[in-house]
Parts: structure tokens; C-alpha cells; sequence
């Protein structure tokens, strides 16, 4: 007994040691980097559960069940300034929406962030994709799919036509209310399969069977990932069978799509000049686990995104006749030909409503990076919130592009308001962020803004 107390005082001891010898290091880290580059503290946010910020999580969570994330993510921005600290389930992160703070993190101190934290909530649907990882592994994804996002392979409209066909078929002719946004979400994930797989799902024809059973699979996967990344470290307590199945059966369903690629090209395929990105990224690699990873983690990044913009846009339209007649001439103007895709950049004013669309209701409201060495951002700190401020190695920064594109002192008093007429003038730089920016850009924002 004796010696169990002695082995437990002395763990305990090497603890409280480990403990204390972090601390004094960090404290010394923070002076001297006060010292050199002036940093002071970002407001820190008060919470009554401050052992491990568990308090900060459940308003996040009740936030999430009301359907009112966003809102909850404006009252803190009101409330704690442009930039703040806090502490949620034993992490620390500083949350900002000034675009010299994003610019750092993205750009100027691009090799001292990371995404780490989105493997523990991604990992299991995703793998180590192009969107999962970091370092070398990132820069290899991205130079092998890079080539099938240039403007040979994503200016054929014919890829969407046929769906978009289908789509409007299923809307009704008379002038019954029609809920078009989960077709949306059906039309974007049948486009993005055909393009990816070589097959499309056809969610759009409702059919049974495997497709249906991947398509449910998916969007119940999507819906659980936001939860797992709140819980950060804590997440492996959780252990939700459902999720874990449904990652399966996305898995399963992919997997054998990979296995033909591996075979080669149909010759059906090659006769009719047929581009799939499947077959492009097996001339690359022949590891079946890499190309399901990496085309999971495309079909996720532009599915979901694609499809909120187009519900955005058509929301917006519907209740604001002004732009929708203005739109219409431009379309008129056409004469009736099918547009192309040349034509479809030259069309001034869609692109003023698409960008308008994406500035109000961005397709990632937030996102953030993890600091892989500690660091400094320029701005927030300090009494006025000027200062730099000292980042701790393993600290989260979190940015909010919906919040940051609606800041009256950027965009004016009209901020809230729609106003496609703006970007005839509007030059936004690091205040408007779409598509993300830097070395991470999407890599598919052309192939999103022409579907």
C-alpha cells in the first residue's frame, strides 16, 4: 500500500512539475514576445465553467439545436469586439474577424498554422485528404488534383446540363410552393459524383438501393462532424455507432469505384473523351486508400457549398423582384442560346449577384487554424485591440467570414442590406473571402461558380 502511495505521490509530483515547467515557459515565451513585437492580451471572455470551459460549450451546443450558430457567433463579435480570447473544453483559442489577423494566418504566416484539429472530427469520414492534412502530405494532394480543376476540364457544361434538367422537371408547373433547396443539395451531389466517379448517385430520381443508402449516409455523416469538432480532445469519449456506420457505408460504396479506376479507363469512356477525375488521379497513384480519401474529401468541400450558394442566390431572387428583373435582361440578351462557359464569365451582373450572394451568406461561415509553433498575430491585443497578440503553440484562431463580410466600417451602413450594384466599385481585398485564401484557396471555386 505503502509503495502504491509513493508510485501515486510521485506521478503526481512529475505532473504538477510538468505543469509548472510549461507555465513558466510560456509565461517567459509571452515576455519576450511583448518585449520584441509589443504584444498585449485579446479580451479574455468570462464564463462561469472555467476548468475546462465546458460552459462555453453547451452555449455552443443549444446554439446548434436552436439552428442558431451564426446568431450566437454575431452576439459574441457585438458583444467581445473584433478579436477575444476564450477557453472551450480545455482549449484555447482567440476568435477574429479582422482581415490583417486572417491575412497572417492564411498568407504572411502560413507555415506557422495548421489544420490538425480537423482530423479528430473529419478523420474517420474523410482519411488524410486535401482538406485533412497538413505539410508534405497537403502539398501532394494538392499537386495531384490540382490538374483537374483547370479550365479544360471544368468548362464543359454538358456534365451539368442533364441534372439540371432533371431538377427542373421535378418542379412543380403551377404555383404551388416548392421547397428547392434539399433539390439543390440532391443536384450537387449527383454532378459531383458523375464528375469524381465516372457514375452518377442519381439522388435526383429518388432511386433505392446503394446510391440511396450513400447519399443518406453521407448527409447524416456531415451533420455529426460539427458536433465532434466542438468537443475537441474530449471527442474520443463519444462514441457514436451511427456515425461510425455511416462512414462505413460511404466507404463501401466509393471503394469499388476505386478498384475499377485502378483497372483502367472504360473504353467507352476514352472513345467519347469522357473526363473523369477518378481515372486522372489513379495515372498518379495506385493506393486505393489515398484515392478514396481524396475523393471523399472534393465531394465534401463542393457539395454541400455548392449547393448553399444556389440556395442563397434563388432566395434572394424570389424576394427581390428589382434584381430579378435586371438579371433577366442581362439573360434576354442572350437571345436564347445556351451560354457557355466564356459567356457565362462575361455576364456582369450574375457575377454582382453571385458575389453579393457570397458575401452575405458565405458557403463556410467560419473556419479557423491551428498554431503549429507559437507565433503572433498583428492586431486585437491590447486595451484598444491594436496590439499583436502572442498565439501559444497548439492555440486555435477562429475567423468568421459571414461576420467579418457584414462590418459597417468595411462595407458601409448598408452592410446588411443586398446590393449586387456594390461590386462594380467594390474592391474587398482580406475583407472578403468567398473561397478562403492563400496556398489553401479552393482549389475548386471556379468548378462551384459555374455549376
Amino acid at each position: 500500500m505503502a509503495f502504491k502511495s509513493n508510485v501515486l505521490l510521485l506521478f503526481g509530483g512529475l505532473f504538477f512539475l510538468s505543469f509548472g515547467f510549461r507555465n513558466i515557459s510560456l509565461l517567459l515565451s509571452k515576455r519576450r514576445a511583448s518585449k520584441k513585437y509589443g504584444c498585449k492580451p485579446a479580451f479574455q471572455v468570462p464564463q462561469s465553467e472555467t476548468i475546462i470551459g465546458y460552459g462555453l460549450l453547451k452555449e455552443q451546443l443549444k446554439a446548434m439545436d436552436d439552428k442558431n450558430v451564426l446568431g450566437y457567433m454575431a452576439n459574441r463579435f457585438r458583444k467581445y469586439g473584433n478579436t477575444f480570447a476564450a477557453e472551450m473544453m480545455g482549449e484555447s483559442f482567440i476568435g477574429t474577424i479582422e482581415p490583417e489577423n486572417i491575412q497572417a494566418i492564411l498568407v504572411t504566416k502560413f507555415d506557422d498554422f495548421g489544420i490538425q484539429g480537423r482530423k479528430h472530427a473529419f478523420g474517420p469520414l474523410l482519411g488524410n485528404g486535401i482538406f485533412t492534412s497538413d505539410g508534405a502530405q497537403w502539398r501532394h494532394s494538392r499537386a495531384l488534383i490540382r490538374p483537374s480543376f483547370v479550365k479544360s476540364q471544368i468548362s464543359d457544361l454538358d456534365i451539368f446540363e442533364t441534372h439540371i434538367q432533371t431538377l427542373i422537371s421535378l418542379i412543380p408547373h403551377n404555383s404551388d410552393t416548392v421547397d428547392l433547396q434539399p433539390l439543390f443539395f440532391r443536384l450537387t451531389l449527383d454532378s459531383a459524383t458523375e464528375y469524381l466517379f465516372g457514375k452518377s448517385v442519381a439522388s435526383l430520381h429518388n432511386v433505392d438501393g446503394p446510391e440511396r443508402d450513400f447519399a443518406t449516409s453521407i448527409d447524416y455523416a456531415l451533420s455529426e462532424i460539427p458536433r465532434r469538432y466542438r468537443f475537441g480532445r474530449f471527442n474520443c469519449f463519444r462514441r457514436n455507432k451511427k456515425f461510425i456506420e455511416a462512414c462505413k457505408t460511404v466507404h463501401d460504396y466509393v471503394d469499388p469505384f476505386v478498384h475499377a479506376a485502378l483497372q483502367g479507363q472504360p473504353k467507352d469512356d476514352k472513345e467519347k473523351g469522357r473526363y473523369t477525375l477518378l481515372y486522372e488521379l489513379a495515372k498518379a497513384t495506385q493506393d486505393p486508400i489515398q484515392l478514396r480519401h481524396e475523393l471523399l474529401n472534393i465531394l465534401v468541400a463542393g457539395r454541400d457549398t455548392t449547393a448553399s450558394l444556389l440556395s442563397s442566390v434563388i432566395f434572394i431572387l424570389a424576394r427581390r423582384p428589382d434584381v430579378w428583373a435586371k438579371l433577366n435582361a442581362e439573360v434576354q440578351r442572350l437571345g436564347g442560346k445556351r451560354p457557355d462557359y466564356e459567356t457565362l464569365r462575361q455576364m456582369k451582373y450574375l457575377k454582382y449577384i453571385v458575389n453579393e450572394a457570397l458575401r452575405l451568406y458565405p458557403v463556410v461561415p467560419a473556419n479557423s487554424r491551428y498554431a503549429v509553433r507559437n507565433t503572433t498575430i498583428p492586431t486585437g491585443g491590447g486595451v484598444n485591440g491594436k496590439s499583436p497578440i502572442f498565439v501559444i503553440k497548439g492555440q486555435i484562431v477562429m475567423y468568421s467570414v459571414m461576420h467579418l463580410h457584414r462590418r459597417k466600417d468595411i462595407y458601409g451602413p448598408d452592410a446588411d442590406e443586398f446590393k449586387p450594384d456594390r461590386w462594380e466599385t467594390l474592391r474587398a481585398g482580406w475583407a472578403y473571402l468567398p473561397f478562403n485564401g492563400g496556398p489553401r484557396i479552393c482549389i475548386g471555386q471556379q468548378f462551384a461558380l459555374t455549376e
